[in-house]
């Protein structure tokens, strides 16, 4: 009897386990299988570095191709975690996917952590590609304690944009959710100097230049390849943390009312 009774424990216990992983199987799943989203956010922020870091820019500089791999890392991992969550729940709230999960006996944050999951498998591809892209044609040669700190630094920096893009998917529907996102994603990754360097941009846009969480999550991807000033990045994280609870709460308030 206490051996029946413990192996139901172990059942009962393992079962939330399992339906936390089996959301996120589905999630990446669902958007694996629809190539207006994993084709762009995948391919996107390769063909950019490519393009116009090594064919149009054409000069075989290592350190602005270094300084364009944590740019545009830090670009698809942006992308990824704005559309994987802003679109989606826009288009869930919009169909009633998300009051279908409520109903159901799904274990607590197992939608969000999903989610999360979703866009950091996503987010490890294209660091992967852009690391590809970066050793075999650009050149770019970084001890493997540099590959894995940008490497973590990207799939960290994943969360706040989970969140901004939790509230954008709040504020409008499924065909909204794609423009309102371009507004924000392209403009700010612009202005963070992820393509350009800020002393390059004129003195305005480099004053509103730390406004934007691309902008710190940028600060730290750079200083693991090499253009750092050696400190620690406690002020970057802590920005990165605060945008993180902001959107959060704020997309939770949105989504309670809704």
């Amino acid at each position: 009897m206490d051996a029946h009774a413990a192996a139901a424990t172990v059942a009962t216990d393992a079962t939330p386990w399992k339906a936390y992983l089996q959301e996120a199987r589905y999630e990446f799943l669902r958007l694996w299988r629809s190539p207006s989203f994993s084709l762009p956010v995948l391919l996107f922020p390769p063909l950019f570095y490519l393009l116009f870091g090594e064919i149009f820019g054409g000069n075989r500089d290592p350190e602005a191709a270094r300084y364009l791999l944590a740019g545009y890392s830090v670009f698809g991992i942006m992308g990824v975690a704005l559309f994987g969550f802003g679109v989606t729940v826009a288009l869930d709230r919009e169909q009633g996917l998300l009051l279908l999960k409520r109903a159901q006996p799904m274990p607590p944050g197992a939608y969000l952590l999903a989610k999360v999951a979703m866009a950091m498998l996503f987010g490890a591809i294209v660091v992967v590609l852009l690391a590809v892209l970066g050793a075999a044609v650009a050149g770019v040669r970084l001890a493997p304690v540099q590959w894995l700190g940008l490497a973590a630094t990207c799939l960290l920096g994943v969360l706040p944009f989970s969140a901004l893009g939790l509230w954008l998917g709040t504020l409008v529907g499924g065909r909204g959710a794609p423009a309102l996102i371009n507004l924000v994603y392209l403009p700010m990754a612009f202005l963070s100097g992820l393509f350009i360097p800020l002393a390059m941009l004129p003195a305005a846009l480099k004053t509103v230049a730390p406004l934007w969480p691309s902008y710190h999550l940028a600060r730290i991807a750079q200083a693991q390849v090499g253009f750092g000033d050696g400190g620690m990045p406690w002020p970057q994280v802590a920005v990165l943390l605060g945008v993180s609870v902001l959107f959060l709460f704020l997309a939770r308030r949105r989504l309670a009312t809704s």
